[in-house]
Protein backbone atom coordinates (compact mmCIF):
# COMPACT_ATOMS: atom_id res chain seq x y z
CA UNK A 1 0.00 0.00 0.00
CA UNK A 2 1.10 3.45 -1.43
CA UNK A 3 2.00 5.67 1.96
CA UNK A 4 1.39 9.29 1.28
CA UNK A 5 4.66 10.44 0.50
CA UNK A 6 5.32 7.73 -2.08
CA UNK A 7 1.79 8.73 -4.21
CA UNK A 8 3.27 11.90 -5.64
CA UNK A 9 6.01 9.73 -6.39
CA UNK A 10 4.13 7.16 -7.94
CA UNK A 11 1.98 9.62 -10.05
CA UNK A 12 5.31 11.04 -11.14
CA UNK A 13 6.80 7.87 -12.25
CA UNK A 14 3.12 7.13 -14.07
CA UNK A 15 3.52 10.79 -15.78
CA UNK A 16 7.17 10.26 -16.64
CA UNK A 17 6.27 6.57 -18.08
CA UNK A 18 3.20 7.81 -19.97
CA UNK A 19 6.26 10.70 -21.60
CA UNK A 20 8.37 8.23 -22.27
CA UNK A 21 5.75 6.14 -24.49
CA UNK A 22 4.52 9.06 -26.50
CA UNK A 23 7.84 9.69 -27.43
CA UNK A 24 8.80 6.39 -27.83
CA UNK A 25 5.87 4.85 -28.94
CA UNK A 26 4.02 5.39 -32.13
CA UNK A 27 1.76 2.81 -32.10
CA UNK A 28 -1.68 4.39 -30.53
CA UNK A 29 -3.39 1.19 -28.99
CA UNK A 30 -0.22 0.74 -26.81
CA UNK A 31 -0.16 4.46 -26.31
CA UNK A 32 -4.08 4.75 -25.09
CA UNK A 33 -3.37 0.95 -22.66
CA UNK A 34 -0.17 2.77 -20.78
CA UNK A 35 -2.70 6.09 -20.53
CA UNK A 36 -5.71 4.32 -19.51
CA UNK A 37 -3.56 2.09 -16.78
CA UNK A 38 -1.95 4.91 -15.01
CA UNK A 39 -5.40 6.54 -14.98
CA UNK A 40 -7.29 3.88 -13.60
CA UNK A 41 -4.65 3.01 -10.83
CA UNK A 42 -3.43 6.94 -10.06
CA UNK A 43 -7.17 7.79 -8.80
CA UNK A 44 -8.19 4.06 -7.71
CA UNK A 45 -10.68 3.53 -10.51
CA UNK A 46 -12.02 0.06 -11.43
CA UNK A 47 -13.20 0.45 -14.96
CA UNK A 48 -11.51 2.96 -17.40
CA UNK A 49 -12.15 3.81 -21.27
CA UNK A 50 -11.16 5.91 -23.71
CA UNK A 51 -12.81 6.60 -26.32
CA UNK A 52 -12.20 8.60 -29.79
CA UNK A 53 -13.45 10.51 -31.90
CA UNK A 54 -13.79 8.92 -35.70
CA UNK A 55 -13.81 11.85 -38.01
CA UNK A 56 -15.96 10.35 -40.91
CA UNK A 57 -19.08 9.65 -39.01
CA UNK A 58 -18.62 12.36 -35.62
CA UNK A 59 -19.50 9.42 -33.57
CA UNK A 60 -17.21 8.41 -30.74
CA UNK A 61 -15.76 4.57 -30.40
CA UNK A 62 -13.91 2.87 -27.59
CA UNK A 63 -9.94 2.10 -28.47
CA UNK A 64 -9.13 1.16 -25.07
CA UNK A 65 -10.10 -0.28 -21.60
CA UNK A 66 -9.56 -2.18 -19.14
CA UNK A 67 -11.87 -3.69 -16.57
CA UNK A 68 -14.88 -4.71 -18.61
CA UNK A 69 -15.54 -7.63 -21.14
CA UNK A 70 -14.92 -7.17 -25.38
CA UNK A 71 -18.99 -8.01 -25.40
CA UNK A 72 -20.13 -4.83 -23.34
CA UNK A 73 -18.10 -2.52 -25.86
CA UNK A 74 -20.96 -1.95 -28.32
CA UNK A 75 -23.54 -0.83 -26.03
CA UNK A 76 -20.82 1.37 -24.28
CA UNK A 77 -20.42 2.82 -27.28
CA UNK A 78 -24.40 4.24 -27.78
CA UNK A 79 -24.23 5.22 -24.15
CA UNK A 80 -20.88 7.63 -24.63
CA UNK A 81 -22.21 8.61 -27.77
CA UNK A 82 -25.82 9.69 -26.21
CA UNK A 83 -23.47 11.46 -23.46
CA UNK A 84 -21.65 13.37 -25.91
CA UNK A 85 -24.78 14.57 -27.66
CA UNK A 86 -26.53 15.35 -24.04
CA UNK A 87 -22.76 17.50 -23.98
CA UNK A 88 -23.11 19.30 -26.75
CA UNK A 89 -26.97 20.32 -26.02
CA UNK A 90 -25.49 22.12 -23.02
CA UNK A 91 -27.48 20.01 -20.25
CA UNK A 92 -26.58 20.55 -16.62
CA UNK A 93 -23.83 19.01 -14.85
CA UNK A 94 -26.05 17.31 -12.31
CA UNK A 95 -27.86 15.35 -15.54
CA UNK A 96 -24.33 14.88 -17.03
CA UNK A 97 -23.50 13.01 -13.52
CA UNK A 98 -26.42 10.60 -13.57
CA UNK A 99 -25.64 9.63 -17.49
CA UNK A 100 -22.52 8.49 -16.33
CA UNK A 101 -23.38 6.78 -13.40
CA UNK A 102 -26.00 5.01 -14.93
CA UNK A 103 -23.37 4.32 -17.77
CA UNK A 104 -21.21 2.91 -14.78
CA UNK A 105 -24.14 0.66 -13.25
CA UNK A 106 -24.89 -1.01 -16.86
CA UNK A 107 -20.81 -2.25 -16.83
CA UNK A 108 -21.28 -3.47 -13.58
CA UNK A 109 -23.52 -2.91 -10.39
CA UNK A 110 -20.63 -1.96 -8.26
CA UNK A 111 -19.63 0.93 -9.89
CA UNK A 112 -21.16 3.72 -8.47
CA UNK A 113 -18.93 7.02 -10.00
CA UNK A 114 -17.56 7.56 -13.28
CA UNK A 115 -14.99 10.29 -13.43
CA UNK A 116 -15.09 12.15 -17.37
CA UNK A 117 -12.24 13.92 -19.01
CA UNK A 118 -12.56 15.03 -22.83
CA UNK A 119 -9.09 14.39 -24.71
CA UNK A 120 -8.52 17.65 -26.67
CA UNK A 121 -5.15 18.80 -28.72
CA UNK A 122 -4.83 22.09 -30.44
CA UNK A 123 -8.92 23.02 -29.43
CA UNK A 124 -9.33 20.00 -31.45
CA UNK A 125 -11.52 17.12 -29.51
CA UNK A 126 -9.81 13.62 -29.98
CA UNK A 127 -11.69 11.48 -27.42
CA UNK A 128 -13.13 10.88 -23.93
CA UNK A 129 -11.00 9.49 -21.24
CA UNK A 130 -13.40 7.81 -18.41
CA UNK A 131 -12.80 5.90 -14.98
CA UNK A 132 -15.03 4.09 -12.96
CA UNK A 133 -15.21 4.18 -9.33
CA UNK A 134 -16.71 1.14 -7.29
CA UNK A 135 -16.92 3.78 -4.25
CA UNK A 136 -18.51 7.26 -4.08
CA UNK A 137 -16.44 10.16 -3.46
CA UNK A 138 -16.14 13.78 -3.83
CA UNK A 139 -13.44 14.63 -7.03
CA UNK A 140 -10.62 15.98 -5.60
CA UNK A 141 -8.85 18.98 -6.88
CA UNK A 142 -5.63 16.21 -6.96
CA UNK A 143 -7.68 13.90 -8.60
CA UNK A 144 -8.75 16.23 -11.87
CA UNK A 145 -5.47 17.41 -11.98
CA UNK A 146 -4.01 13.67 -12.35
CA UNK A 147 -6.13 12.84 -14.70
CA UNK A 148 -6.12 16.17 -16.81
CA UNK A 149 -2.43 15.09 -16.97
CA UNK A 150 -3.06 11.83 -18.19
CA UNK A 151 -5.73 12.92 -20.61
CA UNK A 152 -3.10 16.08 -21.81
CA UNK A 153 -0.89 13.83 -22.62
CA UNK A 154 -3.33 10.71 -23.96
CA UNK A 155 -4.48 13.65 -26.17
CA UNK A 156 -0.43 14.17 -27.03
CA UNK A 157 -0.29 10.82 -27.90
CA UNK A 158 -3.57 10.27 -29.81
CA UNK A 159 -2.46 13.12 -32.17
CA UNK A 160 1.07 11.96 -32.48
CA UNK A 161 0.13 8.40 -33.59
CA UNK A 162 -2.96 9.67 -35.58
CA UNK A 163 -0.51 11.75 -38.13
CA UNK A 164 2.05 8.98 -38.08
CA UNK A 165 -1.31 6.96 -39.48
CA UNK A 166 -2.12 8.96 -41.58
CA UNK A 167 1.70 9.64 -43.10
CA UNK A 168 2.42 6.09 -43.46
CA UNK A 169 -1.00 5.48 -45.06
CA UNK A 170 -0.22 8.09 -47.54
CA UNK A 171 3.20 6.90 -47.82
CA UNK A 172 1.74 3.05 -48.44
CA UNK A 173 -1.21 4.50 -51.04
CA UNK A 174 2.32 6.65 -52.55
CA UNK A 175 4.60 3.41 -52.82
CA UNK A 176 1.44 1.36 -54.22
CA UNK A 177 0.91 3.72 -57.02
CA UNK A 178 4.50 4.10 -57.91
CA UNK A 179 4.78 0.50 -57.92
CA UNK A 180 2.29 -0.69 -60.16
CA UNK A 181 1.77 2.99 -62.49
CA UNK A 182 1.82 1.30 -65.92
CA UNK A 183 4.80 3.99 -66.43
CA UNK A 184 8.37 3.77 -65.51
CA UNK A 185 9.18 5.86 -62.65
CA UNK A 186 13.13 6.84 -61.51
CA UNK A 187 13.39 9.09 -58.66
CA UNK A 188 16.79 10.89 -58.39
CA UNK A 189 18.76 13.25 -56.61
CA UNK A 190 20.28 16.55 -57.17
CA UNK A 191 23.45 15.05 -58.62
CA UNK A 192 21.16 13.03 -60.62
CA UNK A 193 21.83 9.55 -58.60
CA UNK A 194 19.21 7.51 -58.57
CA UNK A 195 17.12 6.81 -55.41
CA UNK A 196 14.64 4.36 -56.56
CA UNK A 197 12.88 2.84 -59.21
CA UNK A 198 9.87 1.17 -59.88
CA UNK A 199 8.92 -1.98 -61.62
CA UNK A 200 7.64 -0.71 -64.60
CA UNK A 201 11.20 0.71 -65.06
CA UNK A 202 12.71 -2.43 -64.63
CA UNK A 203 10.58 -4.04 -67.19
CA UNK A 204 11.42 -0.91 -69.54
CA UNK A 205 15.13 -0.63 -68.57
CA UNK A 206 16.53 -4.55 -68.03
CA UNK A 207 17.77 -2.70 -64.53
CA UNK A 208 16.54 -4.28 -61.33
CA UNK A 209 16.45 -1.98 -58.23
CA UNK A 210 18.95 -3.15 -56.74
CA UNK A 211 21.26 -2.43 -59.72
CA UNK A 212 20.08 1.05 -60.41
CA UNK A 213 19.30 2.10 -57.26
CA UNK A 214 23.23 4.36 -56.76
CA UNK A 215 23.93 4.20 -60.67
CA UNK A 216 24.62 7.54 -61.83
CA UNK A 217 21.66 7.96 -64.54
CA UNK A 218 23.74 8.12 -67.47
CA UNK A 219 24.45 4.76 -66.88
CA UNK A 220 21.54 3.03 -66.61
CA UNK A 221 19.45 5.67 -69.30
CA UNK A 222 21.88 5.15 -72.68
CA UNK A 223 20.02 6.52 -75.82
CA UNK A 224 20.90 4.67 -78.97
CA UNK A 225 19.00 7.46 -80.82
CA UNK A 226 18.12 10.60 -79.10
CA UNK A 227 16.16 13.69 -80.45
CA UNK A 228 17.01 16.91 -78.55
CA UNK A 229 19.64 16.94 -75.96
CA UNK A 230 19.31 14.70 -72.70
CA UNK A 231 18.63 15.77 -69.34
CA UNK A 232 22.72 16.18 -68.22
CA UNK A 233 23.12 18.79 -71.08
CA UNK A 234 19.64 20.42 -69.85
CA UNK A 235 21.20 20.52 -66.08
CA UNK A 236 24.34 21.58 -67.32
CA UNK A 237 22.64 24.89 -69.05
CA UNK A 238 20.94 25.68 -66.16
CA UNK A 239 18.00 23.47 -65.66
CA UNK A 240 15.63 23.33 -63.61
CA UNK A 241 15.21 27.24 -62.47
CA UNK A 242 12.83 28.14 -59.76
CA UNK A 243 9.96 30.69 -60.53
CA UNK A 244 9.52 32.08 -56.97
CA UNK A 245 8.79 30.71 -53.59
CA UNK A 246 5.05 30.79 -54.19
CA UNK A 247 5.77 28.24 -56.90
CA UNK A 248 8.38 25.69 -56.15
CA UNK A 249 7.99 23.48 -59.38
CA UNK A 250 9.84 24.52 -62.31
CA UNK A 251 9.18 23.63 -66.09
CA UNK A 252 9.30 20.43 -66.67
CA UNK A 253 11.36 18.84 -69.23
CA UNK A 254 11.02 16.51 -71.68
CA UNK A 255 12.99 13.77 -74.13
CA UNK A 256 12.44 11.21 -75.95
CA UNK A 257 14.40 8.52 -78.30
CA UNK A 258 15.88 4.79 -78.16
CA UNK A 259 16.68 3.83 -75.06
CA UNK A 260 19.42 0.82 -75.80
CA UNK A 261 18.68 -1.67 -72.30
CA UNK A 262 20.56 -3.86 -70.31
CA UNK A 263 19.99 -7.11 -72.56
CA UNK A 264 20.91 -4.98 -75.69
CA UNK A 265 17.61 -4.45 -77.18
CA UNK A 266 15.94 -0.79 -77.65
CA UNK A 267 12.77 0.71 -77.12
CA UNK A 268 11.44 3.71 -77.88
CA UNK A 269 10.64 6.01 -74.77
CA UNK A 270 9.69 9.52 -73.85
CA UNK A 271 10.88 10.77 -70.43
CA UNK A 272 9.10 14.07 -68.42
CA UNK A 273 11.59 14.83 -65.78
CA UNK A 274 9.98 16.95 -62.82
CA UNK A 275 12.08 19.16 -60.14
CA UNK A 276 11.21 19.70 -56.80
CA UNK A 277 12.91 22.25 -54.62
CA UNK A 278 13.55 22.16 -50.88
CA UNK A 279 12.42 24.98 -48.28
CA UNK A 280 15.86 26.40 -48.99
CA UNK A 281 14.99 26.81 -52.81
CA UNK A 282 17.24 24.33 -53.64
CA UNK A 283 16.93 21.29 -56.02
CA UNK A 284 16.27 18.41 -53.83
CA UNK A 285 14.84 15.51 -56.10
CA UNK A 286 13.89 15.14 -59.68
CA UNK A 287 11.04 12.45 -60.50
CA UNK A 288 11.41 11.17 -64.32
CA UNK A 289 8.49 9.71 -66.13
CA UNK A 290 9.20 6.82 -68.63
CA UNK A 291 6.72 6.07 -71.31
CA UNK A 292 7.05 3.71 -73.63
CA UNK A 293 5.87 5.62 -76.98
CA UNK A 294 6.71 2.21 -78.98
CA UNK A 295 2.84 2.05 -80.40
CA UNK A 296 2.41 5.80 -80.22
CA UNK A 297 5.42 6.05 -83.02
CA UNK A 298 4.06 2.88 -84.76
CA UNK A 299 0.79 4.46 -85.44
CA UNK A 300 2.46 7.20 -86.45
CA UNK A 301 4.19 5.60 -89.19
CA UNK A 302 1.54 4.15 -90.17
CA UNK A 303 -0.75 7.43 -90.29
CA UNK A 304 1.83 8.54 -92.33
CA UNK A 305 1.88 5.99 -94.36
CA UNK A 306 -1.70 6.11 -94.75
CA UNK A 307 -1.88 9.80 -95.79
CA UNK A 308 0.82 9.09 -98.80
CA UNK A 309 -1.68 5.96 -99.66
CA UNK A 310 -4.23 8.02 -99.43
CA UNK A 311 -3.39 10.43 -101.60
CA UNK A 312 -2.30 8.22 -104.00
CA UNK A 313 -5.00 6.03 -104.14
CA UNK A 314 -7.46 9.09 -104.60
CA UNK A 315 -4.88 10.74 -107.27
CA UNK A 316 -4.57 7.67 -109.96
CA UNK A 317 -8.42 7.41 -110.32
CA UNK A 318 -9.37 10.83 -110.91
CA UNK A 319 -6.12 10.95 -113.30
CA UNK A 320 -7.59 8.39 -115.19
CA UNK A 321 -11.11 9.50 -115.19
CA UNK A 322 -10.15 12.84 -116.21
CA UNK A 323 -7.17 11.44 -119.16
CA UNK A 324 -10.05 9.21 -120.47
CA UNK A 325 -12.65 12.29 -120.36
CA UNK A 326 -10.59 14.35 -121.38
CA UNK A 327 -9.63 12.23 -124.80
CA UNK A 328 -13.42 11.43 -125.13
CA UNK A 329 -14.10 15.23 -125.24
CA UNK A 330 -10.96 16.15 -127.75
CA UNK A 331 -13.09 18.01 -130.68
CA UNK A 332 -10.34 17.03 -133.40
CA UNK A 333 -10.89 13.25 -132.94
CA UNK A 334 -13.71 10.86 -133.94
CA UNK A 335 -14.01 8.01 -131.83
CA UNK A 336 -14.98 4.71 -133.16
CA UNK A 337 -17.52 2.57 -130.31
CA UNK A 338 -14.97 0.21 -129.22
CA UNK A 339 -12.89 2.86 -127.82
CA UNK A 340 -15.65 5.07 -126.06
CA UNK A 341 -16.92 1.73 -124.72
CA UNK A 342 -13.78 0.89 -123.39
CA UNK A 343 -12.68 4.02 -122.18
CA UNK A 344 -16.33 4.74 -120.46
CA UNK A 345 -15.58 1.91 -118.82
CA UNK A 346 -12.10 2.51 -117.58
CA UNK A 347 -14.44 5.38 -115.98
CA UNK A 348 -16.54 3.09 -114.44
CA UNK A 349 -14.44 1.03 -112.83
CA UNK A 350 -12.20 4.04 -111.87
CA UNK A 351 -15.28 5.98 -110.49
CA UNK A 352 -16.28 2.80 -108.15
CA UNK A 353 -12.59 2.73 -106.75
CA UNK A 354 -13.51 6.62 -105.77
CA UNK A 355 -16.65 5.37 -104.12
CA UNK A 356 -15.34 2.66 -102.33
CA UNK A 357 -12.29 4.96 -100.98
CA UNK A 358 -14.62 7.14 -99.84
CA UNK A 359 -17.16 4.79 -98.20
CA UNK A 360 -13.95 3.81 -96.59
CA UNK A 361 -12.72 6.91 -95.35
CA UNK A 362 -16.79 8.09 -94.19
CA UNK A 363 -17.10 4.98 -92.56
CA UNK A 364 -14.17 5.15 -90.48
CA UNK A 365 -14.54 8.78 -89.62
CA UNK A 366 -18.25 8.12 -88.51
CA UNK A 367 -16.75 4.90 -86.17
CA UNK A 368 -14.28 7.26 -84.54
CA UNK A 369 -16.52 10.48 -83.58
CA UNK A 370 -19.22 8.00 -83.07
CA UNK A 371 -16.76 5.31 -81.09
CA UNK A 372 -18.67 2.27 -82.97
CA UNK A 373 -20.75 2.20 -85.71
CA UNK A 374 -24.42 2.82 -86.26
CA UNK A 375 -26.61 0.40 -87.45
CA UNK A 376 -29.43 0.37 -89.69
CA UNK A 377 -30.90 -3.25 -89.27
CA UNK A 378 -33.40 -4.66 -91.36
CA UNK A 379 -33.67 -8.25 -93.06
CA UNK A 380 -30.24 -9.26 -94.78
CA UNK A 381 -29.60 -12.10 -97.18
CA UNK A 382 -26.11 -12.62 -96.45
CA UNK A 383 -25.81 -15.22 -99.66
CA UNK A 384 -27.98 -12.85 -101.89
CA UNK A 385 -25.41 -9.74 -101.27
CA UNK A 386 -22.17 -12.42 -102.19
CA UNK A 387 -23.71 -13.46 -105.61
CA UNK A 388 -24.53 -9.54 -106.38
CA UNK A 389 -20.93 -8.75 -105.27
CA UNK A 390 -19.30 -11.73 -106.85
CA UNK A 391 -20.82 -10.58 -110.31
CA UNK A 392 -19.98 -7.28 -110.02
CA UNK A 393 -16.14 -7.41 -108.95
CA UNK A 394 -15.33 -10.64 -111.33
CA UNK A 395 -15.79 -8.30 -113.92
CA UNK A 396 -12.32 -6.97 -112.29
CA UNK A 397 -10.04 -9.96 -113.11
CA UNK A 398 -9.84 -12.72 -115.74
CA UNK A 399 -7.04 -14.79 -113.41
CA UNK A 400 -9.82 -15.87 -111.08
CA UNK A 401 -12.35 -18.69 -110.61
CA UNK A 402 -15.18 -17.90 -108.65
CA UNK A 403 -17.32 -20.48 -107.16
CA UNK A 404 -19.90 -19.45 -104.55
CA UNK A 405 -21.28 -22.14 -102.06
CA UNK A 406 -24.11 -21.70 -100.13
CA UNK A 407 -26.49 -24.77 -98.53
CA UNK A 408 -29.74 -24.58 -99.63
CA UNK A 409 -32.53 -22.43 -97.70
CA UNK A 410 -29.57 -19.85 -96.49
CA UNK A 411 -31.60 -17.50 -93.62
CA UNK A 412 -31.82 -14.17 -93.71
CA UNK A 413 -30.77 -12.31 -90.54
CA UNK A 414 -31.26 -8.97 -88.87
CA UNK A 415 -28.32 -6.50 -90.07
CA UNK A 416 -27.35 -3.48 -91.41
CA UNK A 417 -27.23 -4.30 -95.74
CA UNK A 418 -25.52 -1.21 -96.73
CA UNK A 419 -22.39 -2.09 -94.24
CA UNK A 420 -22.28 -5.98 -94.48
CA UNK A 421 -22.32 -5.49 -98.42
CA UNK A 422 -19.01 -3.06 -97.65
CA UNK A 423 -17.51 -5.56 -95.86
CA UNK A 424 -17.94 -8.60 -98.00
CA UNK A 425 -17.13 -6.70 -101.26
CA UNK A 426 -13.52 -5.65 -99.28
CA UNK A 427 -13.42 -9.35 -98.16
CA UNK A 428 -13.68 -10.70 -102.31
CA UNK A 429 -11.33 -7.54 -103.32
CA UNK A 430 -8.49 -8.62 -101.06
CA UNK A 431 -8.83 -12.14 -102.23
CA UNK A 432 -8.11 -10.94 -105.24
CA UNK A 433 -5.50 -8.28 -104.75
CA UNK A 434 -3.62 -10.96 -102.68
CA UNK A 435 -3.92 -13.74 -105.37
CA UNK A 436 -2.09 -12.40 -107.86
CA UNK A 437 -1.34 -15.48 -110.59
CA UNK A 438 -5.02 -15.98 -110.17
CA UNK A 439 -6.50 -19.72 -108.57
CA UNK A 440 -10.16 -20.12 -107.29
CA UNK A 441 -11.76 -17.61 -104.85
CA UNK A 442 -14.41 -19.63 -102.90
CA UNK A 443 -16.92 -17.18 -101.66
CA UNK A 444 -19.88 -19.51 -99.40
CA UNK A 445 -21.86 -19.80 -95.88
CA UNK A 446 -22.83 -21.90 -93.25
CA UNK A 447 -25.63 -21.60 -90.49
CA UNK A 448 -27.32 -23.08 -86.87
CA UNK A 449 -30.24 -22.18 -85.56
CA UNK A 450 -28.35 -19.46 -83.58
CA UNK A 451 -25.61 -18.00 -86.23
CA UNK A 452 -24.86 -17.28 -89.90
CA UNK A 453 -21.43 -17.30 -90.92
CA UNK A 454 -19.77 -16.32 -94.11
CA UNK A 455 -16.17 -16.68 -95.67
CA UNK A 456 -14.04 -16.20 -98.10
CA UNK A 457 -11.37 -18.17 -99.57
CA UNK A 458 -8.53 -17.97 -101.69
CA UNK A 459 -5.19 -19.49 -103.30
CA UNK A 460 -3.09 -16.32 -103.17
CA UNK A 461 0.42 -15.35 -100.82
CA UNK A 462 -1.07 -16.22 -97.64
CA UNK A 463 -0.32 -14.13 -94.39
CA UNK A 464 2.81 -14.84 -92.22
CA UNK A 465 1.74 -15.55 -88.61
CA UNK A 466 3.37 -13.04 -87.03
CA UNK A 467 1.11 -10.72 -88.98
CA UNK A 468 -2.08 -12.34 -88.42
CA UNK A 469 -2.98 -10.22 -85.13
CA UNK A 470 -2.26 -7.43 -86.47
CA UNK A 471 -4.40 -7.63 -89.96
CA UNK A 472 -7.45 -6.17 -88.42
CA UNK A 473 -5.55 -2.92 -86.88
CA UNK A 474 -6.27 0.40 -88.90
CA UNK A 475 -3.68 1.59 -91.50
CA UNK A 476 -2.15 -1.52 -91.10
CA UNK A 477 -1.08 -3.37 -94.19
CA UNK A 478 1.04 -7.21 -94.20
CA UNK A 479 4.72 -6.13 -94.77
CA UNK A 480 5.54 -8.38 -97.63
CA UNK A 481 6.72 -8.26 -101.29
CA UNK A 482 3.07 -7.34 -102.81
CA UNK A 483 2.46 -4.75 -100.05
CA UNK A 484 4.30 -2.20 -102.09
CA UNK A 485 2.67 -2.88 -105.93
CA UNK A 486 -0.74 -3.86 -104.24
CA UNK A 487 -3.30 -1.16 -103.56
CA UNK A 488 -4.82 -0.34 -100.68
CA UNK A 489 -5.28 2.03 -97.45
CA UNK A 490 -5.43 -0.40 -94.74
CA UNK A 491 -8.38 0.61 -93.60
CA UNK A 492 -10.62 -2.41 -95.44
CA UNK A 493 -10.29 -5.05 -92.34
CA UNK A 494 -10.44 -2.73 -89.53
CA UNK A 495 -13.58 -1.61 -91.02
CA UNK A 496 -14.70 -5.20 -91.39
CA UNK A 497 -13.84 -5.93 -88.09
CA UNK A 498 -15.72 -2.45 -86.39
CA UNK A 499 -18.83 -3.56 -88.73
CA UNK A 500 -18.98 -7.69 -87.65
CA UNK A 501 -18.49 -6.72 -84.09
CA UNK A 502 -21.05 -4.07 -84.09
CA UNK A 503 -23.42 -6.91 -85.08
CA UNK A 504 -22.41 -8.78 -82.11
CA UNK A 505 -20.44 -10.64 -84.36
CA UNK A 506 -16.97 -11.93 -84.39
CA UNK A 507 -14.30 -11.97 -87.58
CA UNK A 508 -10.81 -13.74 -88.43
CA UNK A 509 -8.38 -15.22 -90.29
CA UNK A 510 -6.89 -18.28 -91.41
CA UNK A 511 -3.65 -18.64 -93.38
CA UNK A 512 -0.86 -20.44 -94.76
CA UNK A 513 2.13 -18.70 -96.96
CA UNK A 514 1.81 -19.44 -100.25
CA UNK A 515 -0.98 -21.57 -99.72
CA UNK A 516 -3.79 -19.07 -99.19
CA UNK A 517 -6.35 -17.25 -96.94
CA UNK A 518 -9.89 -17.53 -95.11
CA UNK A 519 -11.58 -14.72 -93.86
CA UNK A 520 -14.37 -15.69 -92.28
CA UNK A 521 -17.22 -13.93 -89.81
CA UNK A 522 -20.18 -15.22 -87.65
CA UNK A 523 -22.87 -12.94 -86.96
CA UNK A 524 -26.25 -13.69 -84.56
CA UNK A 525 -29.20 -14.45 -86.68
CA UNK A 526 -31.09 -12.09 -84.33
Amino acid sequence: MLTLPDFPVRQRDFLLEISRAITAQLDLSEVLRRVLEASVIMIAGRVGVIALHDAKDGSFRVRAYKGIQREQVADLNDQLNAFINTVSAGTERNQLDQQLKEMASSLNSDLVQAVAMPLVFADNPLGLLIVFRSYEASVTPNDMQILQSFADQAAIAVNNAQMFQRIKQEQQRLSAILQHSADGVVILNADLEILQVNRSFEQMTGWSTDQAVGQSLDAVIVWQKIEGQDLQDAVAQGWPTRRSVQAPHADTFYVEGDLLRQDGLTLSIGITYAPLFGQDGKLTTIIGNLRDITNFRRAQEMQNVFISTVSHELRTPVALIKGYASTLMRPDAQWNEDVIRNSLQVIEEESDRLTTLIDDLLTASRIQADHGVQLQLGDVRLDLIAASAVERLQLQTSKHRFVVSFPNGFPSMQGDAKLLRQVIENLITNAIKYSPNGGTITVGGRFTDENVTFFVRDEGVGIPETEMSRVFTRFYRIDNKWAATTKGTGLGLFLAKSIIEAHGGTINVKSQVDHGSTFFFTIPRD
